[in-house]
C-alpha cells in the first residue's frame, strides 16, 4: 500500500501533546507536518495517535484457529493486521511464548513465526515485531533463543515461569490438565512428565537467566517480567536488567516496580470487564493508585481503546492521559522516539474516532491507509 498524498486534516478535535485542539495537522510523506495541503474535513471526529500495544496474543487466534489446526503463518500475519488497524493499533508486539508446552508455543514455533513475519513485514501495514514470551525453564534451548533474537533482531523478550500453574492443574484439576494435554497431541502422562523434568532445572535457572540476559543486554534487547507476585521476583529481575514489569498479579509487586522507577503494564481487558478475568489484582486500582504506566491488549485487541474511554468515562482521568496509557507511554517505554504523539516529524500513526459512536473509522499507519470505514468512508470518497 503506497503512501497517501499530502493531506491536511481540519474540523475536528485533535490530540496535541496533553490538550485536545481544534488544531489541523497535515500528513505528508509518512510525517505530521505542517502546511497546505488537500484537506479532509473530520467535523465530528477526534485525531488521536495511533495505538501501540505492548503485548497481545490475539494473533493465534489468526495462526491457529484450533490446536489442531494451524495456518499459513504469512496469511495470518494479514489478517491480524488487518484486525490491529480496526482497532486503532498502529504498532503491536506479538506476544509469542517459548515454552517447554510445545505445539505453537514451542520453540520451532517462534522460530516459524519470526521467519513469517520477516518474508511479509514490509507488506503488512501496521508495525509488527515480536515479544518473545520466555519461560524461565527451558534453560536447555537458551543457545537457540539467543540466536534466534540475533538472527531476527528481537527487541524485547520478557522472563515468565508458568509451571507453578502447570502443577497446581495437574494436582487439583486432572480433567482440565488431559484436556490441556491433548491440545498439543499429548497424554496427559506426557505432559505431567514434560512439566516434571522442567521442574528439575530449577536449581540452575538463575545463573541461566542471569547469563542470557547478559546477551541480550549486549544486543539491545528490552527485557521484562511476567506476573510477578512477590517484591522478591521483581528484585531478581531488576537485578539481571529485565526492568518492565508486565502483569504484575499483587500491590506488592507492582510498588516495588514503581518505587524503582520501572514501567508496569497490566491489561486493558482487566481495566474493561473491571477485574482480572484469572483473579488477580484489578488494573483499574493500580491506576488510581498511580502504579500502571501503560495497558496492553493482552488477549482481546479492541479493549485498548475501549479501557481508554472506560477511564474517561468513570472519571478517573481524562481522554489526553487516558490515551497515553496506549500511545505516548508505550512509546516511551520502548525507547520510540518517532511515535506515540501527534508532533511534527513524528511518523504519521494516526486514528479519526467517530466523537459519537467512539467507533476508530480510519487509521493511517506511516502514512500508509490501514482501514477506513462508516460516516468517514464516505466523505472522503463522495
Amino acid at each position: 500500500m503506497p503512501q497517501l498524498s499530502p493531506l491536511r486534516l481540519t474540523g475536528a478535535r485533535t490530540l496535541i501533546g496533553d490538550q485536545l485542539a481544534d488544531q489541523p495537522i497535515t500528513l505528508a510523506e509518512g510525517l505530521v507536518t505542517d502546511g497546505p495541503a488537500p484537506e479532509l474535513d473530520l467535523s465530528g471526529y477526534i485525531v488521536l495517535p495511533g495505538i501501540i500495544d505492548l503485548h497481545g496474543d490475539g494473533f493465534e487466534r489468526h495462526l491457529t484457529p484450533r490446536p489442531s489446526a494451524p495456518f499459513d503463518k504469512r496469511r495470518a500475519l494479514r489478517s491480524a493486521a488487518a484486525e490491529l488497524a480496526v482497532n486503532g493499533v498502529t504498532t503491536a508486539w506479538f506476544a509469542q511464548s517459548w515454552s517447554w508446552e510445545g505445539g505453537f508455543r514451542s520453540g520451532q514455533a517462534t522460530c516459524d513465526l519470526l521467519d513469517a513475519l520477516s518474508a511479509e513485514k514490509a507488506a503488512l501495514l501496521a508495525d509488527i515485531r515480536v515479544q518473545i514470551r520466555l519461560e524461565t525453564h527451558v534453560t536447555m534451548a537458551f543457545c537457540e533463543v539467543e540466536q534466534a533474537v540475533a538472527r531476527h533482531g528481537v527487541d524485547y523478550v520478557v522472563f515468565n515461569d508458568h509451571l507453578p500453574e502447570a502443577v497446581q492443574m495437574a494436582d487439583t484439576q486432572p480433567a482440565r490438565f488431559a484436556q490441556w494435554a491433548a491440545q498439543t497431541k499429548r497424554s496427559a502422562e506426557e505432559m505431567l512428565a514434560i512439566v516434571r523434568a522442567a521442574q528439575a532445572l530449577g536449581a540452575e535457572v538463575p545463573a541461566a537467566l542471569t547469563h542470557i540476559a547478559s546477551s541480550f543486554r549486549s544486543l539491545g534487547v528490552r527485557m521484562g517480567s511476567h506476573d510477578d507476585a512477590t517484591a522478591e521476583t521483581r528484585g531478581f529481575y531488576r537485578r539481571i536488567g529485565a526492568d518492565v514489569c508486565e502483569f504484575p498479579t499483587t500491590f506488592e509487586a507492582a510498588q516495588t516496580a514503581h518505587s524503582a522507577g520501572e514501567p508496569v503494564l497490566m491489561g486493558a481487558p482487566n481495566v474493561v470487564r473491571l477485574g482480572s478475568q484469572s483473579g488477580n489484582i484489578a488494573a483499574q486500582g493500580l491506576i488510581e493508585a498511580g502504579l500502571c504506566d501503560a495497558l496492553v491488549s493482552d488477549y482481546y485487541y479492541p479493549a485498548l481503546a475501549q479501557s481508554a474511554w472506560h477511564l474517561v468515562d468513570t472519571g478517573v482521568m481524562d481522554l489526553a492521559a487516558a490515551w497515553a496509557m496506549i500511545s505516548a507511554r508505550p512509546a516511551q517505554i520502548m525507547g520510540l522516539t518517532d511515535r506515540g504523539q501527534l508532533d511534527l516529524g513524528k511518523r504519521a500513526d494516526v486514528i479519526a474516532v467517530n466523537a459519537k459512536t467512539r467507533e476508530v473509522e480510519m487509521a493511517i499507519s506511516a502514512g500508509r491507509l490501514a482501514h477506513l470505514s462508516g460516516e468517514l468512508a464516505r466523505r472522503m470518497w463522495a
